[in-house]
């Protein structure tokens, strides 16, 4: 079977799947799955977090989808085992140049959280963007603030690069300070064999 071409993995957002979990590229049609996933909203009101309204849903796609017209940004729906629909994630930041891009934009319902659908996810998509993409770096990054995420990309591996004081603005308006991280590509056997015991772990 032939490898895809750079370009078109740059371009294209492709499915991937698990035992735990599927992604596969965001549409407008996920709309109505995701604003149930969100339930009465709980989620977005964590103000140092990129998580939409229920009401907001349409246009949170909307502007994912302009991302990834633009070449920004390669956006997916996430479902569990069941095939229900729990959320979103997203490659950005995209240089096929470096090539590098960050993962991000990350939000599920509250009743996969802290199971193996997230350490499976992450894993499908370093192995994509290490082994397909050809990627030297790939980074994350959130608010200072969010103590539960910054915790969570570290139990991934990655290593904490630093921080950008007043580098965003939180969805409410304040100035975000930006904890940014990075795993790199020699890294990746590693962190592949770390994120497969956690996933035995959940098993």
């Amino acid at each position: 079977m032939n490898q895809p071409s750079a370009n078109t993995c740059w371009n294209t957002v492709p499915e991937l799947r698990g035992a735990h979990v599927a992604l596969e590229p965001l549409r407008l049609e996920h709309v109505p799955a995701l604003r149930q996933a969100l339930g009465e909203g709980e989620l977005s009101r964590l103000w140092y977090a990129n998580v939409p309204a229920p009401d907001a849903v349409e246009r949170y796609v909307a502007a994912a989808l302009d991302a990834q017209a633009r070449g920004d940004a390669l956006p997916f729906a996430v479902r569990d085992a069941a095939g229900d629909v729990v959320g979103s994630t997203r490659f950005y930041a995209l240089d096929a140049g470096v090539p590098r891009l960050n993962i991000g934009y990350t939000w599920y319902h509250r009743r996969v959280q802290r199971t193996g659908l997230n350490t499976e996810a992450k894993a499908l998509l370093l192995r994509h963007a290490f082994e397909a993409m050809g990627c030297i770096a790939v980074g994350f990054e959130t608010s200072w603030f969010n103590h539960a995420s910054r915790a969570a990309i570290a139990r991934l591996g990655a290593k904490q690069d630093g921080v950008l004081r007043n580098h965003k603005r939180h969805a409410d308006g304040t100035p975000r300070d930006t904890v940014v991280f990075s795993l790199l590509d020699n890294e990746w056997p590693a962190v592949c064999s770390h994120l497969q015991s956690l996933l035995d772990s959940h098993s």
